[in-house]
């Protein structure tokens, strides 16, 4: 993944897949995300893009997922 308004820095999101939940945000607003939102698997999600936006995808106190916008 490429530095882009969207992504802060060279921060990939793929990089928080595994972690505990709480280490995912700080990390994230650390790299200079401006919004973490946490999702359930199978939550429905609205389709606009906000920028500056990690959304994790969390299972049991884990990220399974995450990606910008």
């Amino acid at each position: 993944m490429t530095a882009s308004a969207s992504s802060p820095g060279a921060d990939d999101p793929a990089h928080y897949t595994g972690l505990d939940t709480g280490e995912a945000k700080r990390r994230a607003l650390a790299h200079g995300w401006t919004t973490v939102r946490t999702v359930a698997p199978g939550t429905m999600l609205t389709m606009e893009y906000v920028e500056g936006r990690l959304n994790l995808e969390v299972e049991d106190g884990r990220v399974r997922r995450a990606w910008s916008g």
